[in-house]
């Protein structure tokens, strides 16, 4: 089912404008005191730790001239791992650029922290009276520097402010990291990380600072599967209470007792059968073997290595249980619109992947 609709931002060429860097800096960075008590409050997980308070109270202080807003606040997320060698590289060139409490890698920080405290720490200040912090939280945009996968991950965690009515949700602007990048493509933000990527960071930031917001569509999974055995789900699905099967469907199966039931959210597609097997495969390779995965040239030739091997070009499914018709184990239903009635859509025996596009 659809969800909840998330801001992204547009890209827009300007390039050869030359940005400089102390403009860009003011723009973008918060005061000192907000820098330090964000990240304090992450580290402790508590919105009122001493080391918090103790920032607010120094820049609230009486006689204390109120600090201005910057006009565009940024916060960056890398996925320093995505990108070969350079995402550790554009994370430094990040940090010179706006300061190293603004830009979270997600291998020590992960998105869910930063909304469940960070931004709850401003909020907190807002509610105090604190008009800078209230200006920030207000205009705030994100940068995701990563694959699309990296993209889903840090909106999906964003989402849950508008669950919560925590608003305005901040749009997102994206570095494209990642192998496919087809997210940040649609959005104008290119399919991959530029060549001269140390002169294009300024102008990227810039550009997310100043660029239009649309609006994209993102889509609700729910997913039951047998119960009892221990799973490595990724950062994209987290654990939710049972969810029944509408009364209305009735499937020709015998169902487990047991189940363990997930709940993500997807904005490009969701895909089930050899693509995403092939996913599913480059990730963990990846995680095991990240040597392996050293920028975007080498991780194509390693997804069409698993493209080949699950027989998505040349190789004869019947050597292969694995790489059989999806037709063998997948029903697919559907319900209409204003419709009670479930219709069953047939599956040809060719079919090797299905996709759910937004």
């Amino acid at each position: 089912s659809r969800s909840s609709v998330i801001d992204s931002l547009r890209g827009c060429s300007i390039a050869g404008v030359k940005i400089p860097k102390e403009e860009l800096r003011k723009k973008i960075t918060f005061p000192e005191y907000l820098r330090l008590a964000v990240m304090e409050a992450i580290q402790a997980k508590d919105i009122k730790a001493a080391a918090v308070v103790q920032h607010y109270e120094a820049a609230n202080a009486d006689g204390v001239e109120p600090v201005r807003p910057p006009e565009s606040p940024l916060v960056v997320f890398i996925n320093s791992r995505s990108g070969g060698r350079h995402g550790p590289e554009l994370k430094i060139r990040l940090q010179e650029l706006m300061g190293e409490e603004q830009v979270f890698d997600l291998s020590v920080v992960k998105p869910h922290s930063f909304v469940e405290h960070g931004l709850a720490c401003l909020e907190h200040f807002a509610s105090l009276g604190d008009k800078c912090a209230k200006e920030i939280r207000e205009k705030l945009r994100i940068v995701v520097a990563g694959g699309d996968g990296t993209v889903g991950w840090v909106l999906g965690c964003l989402g849950e402010l508008h669950k919560h009515r925590r608003l305005p949700v901040p749009p997102t602007g994206i570095i494209p990291l990642g192998t496919g990048n087809d997210l940040s493509r649609s959005f104008g933000w290119g399919g991959s990380f530029p060549f001269n990527w140390k002169a294009a960071v300024k102008r990227t930031l810039d550009k997310i600072a100043t660029g239009s917001v649309v609006h994209l569509d993102s889509w609700h999974v729910l997913i039951s599967m047998p119960g009892g055995e221990e799973l490595d789900i990724p950062y994209s699905l987290k654990t939710t209470e049972e969810t029944p099967l509408d009364q209305e469907l009735e499937v020709d199966t015998e169902l487990p007792e047991k189940v363990s039931c997930y709940q993500g959210v997807y904005y490009n597609y969701f895909s089930i059968g050899m693509d995403a097997q092939v996913a599913y495969g480059f990730h963990h390779l990846r995680n095991e073997k990240p040597y392996l995965a050293q920028g975007p040239i080498a991780n194509k030739l390693i997804y069409s290595g698993y493209s080949c091997k699950q027989g998505w070009f040349f190789t004869p499914c019947s050597s292969d249980p694995g790489l059989r018709s999806l037709k063998n184990i997948l029903r697919i239903y559907a319900k209409k619109v204003n419709s009670s009635q479930w219709e069953q859509i047939p599956v040809p025996s060719s079919v090797r992947s299905i996709v759910a596009l937004n």
